[in-house]
């Protein structure tokens, strides 16, 4: 199991029609995303900032089978009306995950 941290930002003023929108995501955006491998995904907001920790089996192969699918593309043009853009990092998993500096569980004495 993946776990990773992304970063988005949104246009400026979008923050409560953001929130609104993920107060209940379509539900077959989280069969589409499951099917991809995707086990979890949390998102929290500072101003315009968005952080997201995803839980998945392989993210690199869920990106890849979530660009062709046709829910995650509605979903996603939709959600282009809040989002500014994603955070790149060449170093990181699909170009976009954070770098992984620490975990408290992972540190053994």
């Amino acid at each position: 199991m993946t776990r990773l941290a992304l970063h988005s930002r949104l246009i400026p003023g979008t923050e409560e029609a953001y929130e609104l929108e993920h107060a209940r995501v379509w539900p077959e955006l989280i069969t589409v995303m499951n099917r991809a491998g995707i086990t979890d995904w949390s998102i929290w907001r500072s101003g315009r900032d968005l952080f997201h920790l995803v839980e998945c089996d392989d993210y690199e192969a869920a990106v890849a089978q979530l660009a062709n699918d046709p829910v995650d593309k509605r979903w996603q043009e939709h959600m282009s009306q809040f989002v500014e853009s994603f955070a790149q990092n060449p170093e990181g998993l699909a170009g976009q995950s954070l770098r992984h500096v620490w975990t408290m569980t992972e540190q053994q004495d």
